[in-house]
């Protein structure tokens, strides 16, 4: 159900993945896909982004597997502090990502980007700094 955020033009929509940082991404493929059993994609390079990624579909929602592109990636920051990996960040889809980016901008919580970039299914997204959200970093995707 999409609800309306009170006095703006966008709207917030269905929680569209939860990503995991992954310090072996074919251990963690293997996991989901020949332990659990779960559909699985392909591997994804993300330069723009610092980041290999592996969906897996759970039906209702997806799991992002992610793991270090370089020593620079975020998620190589991540894994120095949590060896064993972990939850990295959720991400809720959009309607408007720009009048997002404008409101919440005017309730003073902090987006990384200046500019929405292309994510990994191809659509723009956005993130909130986790200081001004919970302690969690929120991925926004335009739907």
């Amino acid at each position: 159900m999409r609800q309306n955020v009170p006095g703006s033009l966008w709207k917030l929509g269905s929680l569209n993945h939860i990503a995991i940082a992954v310090p072996d991404l074919e251990k963690a493929r293997s996991f989901y896909q020949d332990v659990l059993g779960a559909r699985v994609s392909k591997t994804v390079l993300l330069p723009e982004h610092g980041v290999y990624t592996v969906f897996v579909d759970l039906g209702n929602t997806k799991l992002e597997l992610l793991h270090p592109l370089g020593k620079n990636s975020p998620v190589a920051g991540f894994l120095e502090r949590n060896k064993a990996g972990g939850m990295h960040h959720i991400c809720v889809e959009v309607n408007d990502i720009k009048a997002a980016m404008e409101d919440l901008k005017k309730k003073k919580i902090r987006i990384l980007s200046e500019e929405p970039k292309i994510g990994a299914h191809g659509k723009p997204v956005i993130f909130l700094h986790p200081k001004d959200c919970g302690g969690v970093l929120v991925e926004l995707e335009e739907a």
